[in-house]
């Protein structure tokens, strides 16, 4: 008998368990920033956005941590604020993909509870195209019609890939 009561004992833990790993992951919060931003910009209003009062914050032990490995960001605990903390590239980090978004794990203790932040970094075409050669040199002949193209070759940017054409 003393086993059964433990076995029923275990599978309440387990449910027990069960539900509150479920419940500590709370809604989704998104940021959206340009590349580039100054250390101690700041993203957002966590105290705010997680709806923490700002004791809390230091009393409860809010940090951040990144999915991506780099600390790119990190709390102003007089604030509540999420600041960066590293200059970002979004082309580096990124490279051509059409959305560039840092997952980070926001973990408040006592209790415990966890919150999924994404700071979605938008590019600011810091980058400027880059023809093969220097100097382009076009014959266009005086019969050629208003609004004719003249494809040039491709120009290669960082920033994203377009074809440039001059429209005579």
């Amino acid at each position: 008998m003393t086993k059964t009561i433990g076995n029923r004992d275990w599978r309440w833990r387990a449910l027990l368990w069960h539900f509150l790993m479920w419940t500590t992951v709370d809604a989704q919060t998104r940021y959206s920033i340009p590349e580039e931003l100054k250390q101690g910009s700041v993203v957002g209003n966590l105290a705010k956005d997680l709806s923490l009062g700002l004791s809390e914050i230091f009393e409860r032990k809010l940090r951040v941590a990144s999915e991506a490995g780099k600390q790119y960001f990190s709390v102003d605990a007089g604030k509540g604020e999420l600041l960066v903390s590293d200059r970002i590239d979004r082309e580096a980090l990124c490279g051509q993909s059409a959305s560039c978004v840092l997952p980070l794990q926001v973990v408040v203790e006592n209790p415990l509870q966890l919150h999924r932040i994404e700071v979605e970094i938008r590019d600011i075409n810091d980058n400027v195209p880059r023809f093969q050669t220097q100097e382009i040199n076009l014959k266009i002949p005086e019969s050629v019609a208003v609004g004719t193209r003249f494809p040039l070759e491709s120009a290669e940017d960082p920033d994203s890939f377009t074809r440039r054409c001059v429209t005579w």
